[in-house]
């Protein structure tokens, strides 16, 4: 080697040491460990850190829980720890360690997260603070720190350092079991999803609960007051059933052609349990049944709806190997206490290819109920559910309905739209004409794709659509057997609900 680089590479190595050394002497950088050694009356760097896991979507709870605990103390402060994105990658054992080695980690203002606690309410809650208060009388610093996936945190935690080890296990089984029962989340609705770095580290969405009332549901007579009756009348009558020992989970099926209303029917249910909380899965967040579980029994009375449940739920003899989202569904549906006030309210299109130990077995799915195509009389009531405020005569809503058998409730929705903007190009308020066209327009030969997409059925039996080539088509699913624990329920466009 060259005398000269050596030399060079030897003086700057030097350098880097001591710009690693200039680095290392933050300003301040012992205020930390003075300010804890402080508190706790012993050098902080010798004590034991406990460490406390939370979902990352409780943070939210664990700050206000937080707040309320460290405010006992009248004397307690909330301060924050510097040192850059370094304190992100260390836990707070190592960050105490280094401290004593290295003066690096200087006390700064706390830094906050603006989280939801309703669906038009936020909290500023802690990301990355140190609680330094006493618990029973004796000194307590709690590091709160958000769930950073991204270095290497998938979930929040309470980094607890304490001269007592009793005092430590007190404080985090108090923590523990107010977040049992005491969340922003209960008696709201949810919708659980999943971010990008795992189906566990997805966040919680508030919804608006639905205003709907009976007037705004079109179904067969009966038929939505039996839904009503067993995915909310149970719920009403907790205290008589529980006093007779009889279970209070339950589970129902509502399954149909899409567009017949089933979402519309549980979004009914919604409008009608306040107070009540409601987790809603859909999608890719099916994959958090079991979370969504927990957090029901938690926080019940409550409602998990599983919507599209044949995504998961597919009947194992159609496939090969195992289904792991189809156990975890069966797992939350069963580990329930038979005292649990939850509602497990599952949606689907393909009824036929549901798995059958999902629906055949009491505690879990015990009525199941069609939503079939409306009626020419439900048409008519669509029609003028959806065009009300608009100049559409009756007998032309009668004749509209009359001519389109076999669609679906979305189908009349779509309907008046068409007729309104047909209307707005012409330059020209709506009406009978208007809607005369669409429904020609709608039901024509050439738009036959239209009218599938938006759930046409050109059966006249209301059944589902033939299969593939060599695939026989579905027969009507008339739900589990009846029993003294299930119970069916379909109606047709001319057959009325059972009396009694």
């Amino acid at each position: 080697m060259d005398e000269k680089l050596g030399k060079f590479i030897e003086h700057f190595g030097a350098l880097v040491e001591l710009s690693q050394a200039g680095a290392n002497q933050v300003k301040d950088g012992t205020q930390l460990l003075d300010a804890l050694t402080g508190h706790l009356g012993l050098p902080a760097h010798e004590l034991s850190v406990v460490v406390e896991q939370v979902p990352s979507h409780r943070l939210v709870d664990l700050d206000i829980l937080m707040e309320a605990v460290a405010g006992r103390d009248p004397d307690s402060r909330l301060v924050g720890v510097g040192g850059g994105d370094q304190r992100n990658h260390l836990s707070f054992s190592d960050i105490l360690q280094q401290s004593h080695l290295f003066p690096r980690f200087p006390l700064a203002r706390p830094d906050y997260t603006n989280l939801a606690i309703g669906p038009d309410e936020q909290r500023q809650a802690v990301a990355q603070g140190l609680w330094l208060f006493s618990y029973k009388g004796s000194p307590v610093a709690v590091l709160q720190r958000e769930a950073k996936p991204n270095f290497g945190r998938p979930v929040a935690t309470l980094e607890v350092l304490a001269t007592e080890p009793a005092v430590a296990a007190d404080f985090l089984a108090e923590i523990r079991r107010e977040l049992e029962h005491r969340s922003v989340f209960k008696g709201q609705v949810i919708a659980l999803s999943v971010s990008d770095y795992g189906p566990s580290m997805g966040g919680v969405t508030f919804v608006r609960r639905p205003v709907l009332g009976s007037g705004d549901v079109i179904l067969p007579a009966g038929l939505l007051a039996k839904v009503e009756d067993h995915a909310l009348g149970i719920a009403r009558q907790a205290e008589v059933l529980s006093s007779h020992g009889q279970h209070l989970k339950r589970g129902l099926l509502l399954y149909g052609p899409p567009g017949t209303g089933k979402t519309h029917t549980v979004r009914y249910l919604l409008s009608q349990s306040e107070g009540t909380t409601a987790v809603l899965l859909s999608g890719g967040s099916l994959a958090r049944v079991s979370e969504a579980a927990k957090l029901a029994r938690a926080l019940a009375p409550s409602i998990v709806v599983l919507e599209d449940c044949d995504l998961i739920a597919e009947d194992r003899s159609f496939g090969h190997g195992p289904k792991p989202l189809l156990f975890e569904v069966l797992d939350a549906m069963d580990g329930l206490d038979n005292d649990s006030n939850v509602a497990f309210v599952l949606t689907t299109n393909r009824v036929d290819m549901l798995e059958r130990a999902l629906a055949q077995r009491p505690g879990r799915v015990d009525l199941a109920v069609e939503i079939p195509l409306p009626s020419e009389h439900e048409r008519t009531e669509l029609l003028r559910l959806y065009s009300q405020g608009l100049d559409f005569s009756v007998p032309a809503r009668e004749g509209a309905a009359a001519r389109t058998d076999g669609t679906t409730a979305s189908f009349a929705k779509e309907l008046i739209r068409r007729s309104v903007l047909a209307a707005a190009l012409a330059g020209e308020a709506p009406g009978d004409a208007h809607l005369d066209a669409a429904v020609v327009q709608l039901m024509a030969d050439g738009e036959a794709l239209t009218r599938s997409l938006l759930g046409s059925n050109g059966d006249a039996d209301g059944q589902f659509p033939p299969g593939p080539p060599g695939f026989p088509r579905p027969g009507p699913f008339l739900g589990p057997p009846p029993g003294p624990y299930h119970s069916a329920v379909r109606f047709t466009a001319t057959q009325e609900p059972p009396q009694g």
